[in-house]
């Protein structure tokens, strides 16, 4: 898109008799907000598996210290364009008081640059330039109008990408962070200020692939949308796929329901690297879990908090298996979530069948898991729980070998042979072609 032909976007005017919270629900007729991208936030900066990131000791301070008194340009990508967004950011695990200001949303140009015009001002609490967020908050911001995304110009942003940019006011202690963003953000030095106005990235030398303290974008949508939500453990997250590639199988998910239902849906990834179904235990951020609290403790926040769910698609299990638990422990901890799904509303919801690790170099690739997850996968298939199953140990394994078929397992990020647990590109491709559409066809939402 040439910069000359973005219209400007405006900041939507706050309404001045409702609270905050009344005034992030507030929408068109015959509209809603529908999450149209999500990171779920999993501990605090540097735990948890990150891909590709560049060492970042010159980016940020010491983890207790976090970053101070500098911008974040985090680069997040739309799966729906709408006239208007609002931003979600979590302080979900930090352990002081988070300032921000300055907080911007534009179209991404080039690496760290927005095109002209369309950075716009971020407020909060109806027109307040500054977010304060207490350890543990989480926080809407004021609905922000996008011209730009009006009428035929959403077919001209398909596939773009949001620059989302903020400065931290002084230190921010442990920041709440997705480590695996697999895209590219930009960051600049500590004590370099504010610039998240900057149309230029000429302030922002340095590079991460992780996103901070943001967690969802909304956008205003027809009310008949619906909200697919991939949820699981890192080959949801898209570990082995390509870096700012896109290719995750959520991704090649979201492009096959657009071109059979237009904007009927969009589809977040909820998915975060090493994530258990049951473990651990107990999560403390003192001690954090590199995987993030278990799935069944973290479903309400990143799951049903999330704006329109309609449909969830749940591929976990494996990192349990490695860590010893049974299968029929794995199982029941399916059992317990479907039933919290289901008891928030109209909530559908499909299971996968767990990928293959026979080989792997980790705990995973043991004879002894192989066995435990073919039983997972039996129940996946015939116990009746699920509205629908998308079989992607089908998909991907070698009948052969009971491997990951020779083809899925070169490294699409950092190149390699592949660890025989993550699928690649092509792996990532052949999941998300085997989910029956049918399963989430709209009629099946009205």
């Amino acid at each position: 898109m040439r910069p000359a032909a973005v219209l400007l976007l405006l900041m939507a005017l706050p309404s001045t008799d409702l609270n905050a919270a009344a005034q992030s629900r507030v929408v068109s007729r015959g509209r809603k907000w529908v999450a149209t991208w999500a990171a779920s936030a999993h501990g605090p900066y540097p735990s948890g598996n990150a891909s590709a990131q560049p060492v970042l000791d010159f980016a940020l301070g010491p983890p207790e210290r976090g970053a101070v008194d500098q911008t974040f340009r985090l680069i997040v990508k739309p799966d729906l364009w709408g006239r208007r967004v609002r931003l979600r950011f979590s302080n979900a695990f930090g352990t002081q008081r988070v300032t921000l200001d300055d907080v911007f949303v534009g179209v991404q140009s080039s690496g760290g640059n927005v095109i002209a015009g369309t950075n716009a001002r971020v407020v909060f609490d109806r027109g307040r330039k500054t977010l304060t967020l207490a350890p543990g908050a989480t926080t809407f911001s004021d609905p922000v109008d996008l011209p730009v995304a009006t009428g035929g110009n959403r077919r001209l942003l398909a596939g773009r990408k949001l620059a989302v940019s903020f400065h931290v006011v002084g230190a921010t202690g442990p920041m709440t962070w997705h480590a695996k963003a697999l895209t590219t953000s930009y960051v600049t030095a500590p004590h370099a200020g504010s610039h998240g106005g900057d149309e230029n990235d000429d302030a922002f030398p340095y590079t991460t692939t992780s996103w901070y303290f943001l967690d969802a974008v909304d956008v205003e949508a027809p009310e008949h949308t619906g909200l697919v939500v991939c949820f699981g453990d890192s080959i949801t997250d898209g570990t082995a796929s390509t870096l700012n590639g896109d290719d995750r199988w959520p991704d090649v998910l979201s492009r096959r329901l657009h071109a059979a239902y237009g904007e009927r849906f969009s589809v977040v990834n909820a998915g975060i690297g090493g994530n258990q179904v049951v473990g651990p235990a107990s999560y403390s951020t003192s001690s954090p879990f590199a995987g993030g609290p278990s799935a069944l403790s973290r479903l309400e926040r990143d799951v049903l908090s999330l704006s329109g769910v309609s449909s969830v698609i749940w591929l976990e299990g494996i990192n349990d298996l490695s860590a010893g638990a049974t299968a029929e422990a794995v199982i029941a901890g399916f059992k317990e979530g479907v039933t919290r799904l289901r008891a928030h509303g109209r909530v559908r919801v499909i299971g996968a069948t767990i990928t293959s690790s026979v080989g792997a170099t980790t705990a995973s690739g043991t004879p002894e898991n192989d066995v435990k997850r073919k039983t997972i996968n039996e129940f996946i298939r015939t116990g009746g729980l699920f509205d629908g199953v998308a079989d992607f140990d089908a998909a991907t394994r070698d009948p052969q070998t009971g491997a990951l078929k020779d083809a899925f397992q070169p490294n699409s990020t950092t190149g390699g042979a592949g660890d025989r647990l993550h699928p690649n590109r092509a792996g990532y491709h052949a999941m998300g072609s085997a989910i029956d559409l049918a399963l989430l066809a709209p009629d099946r939402h009205e």
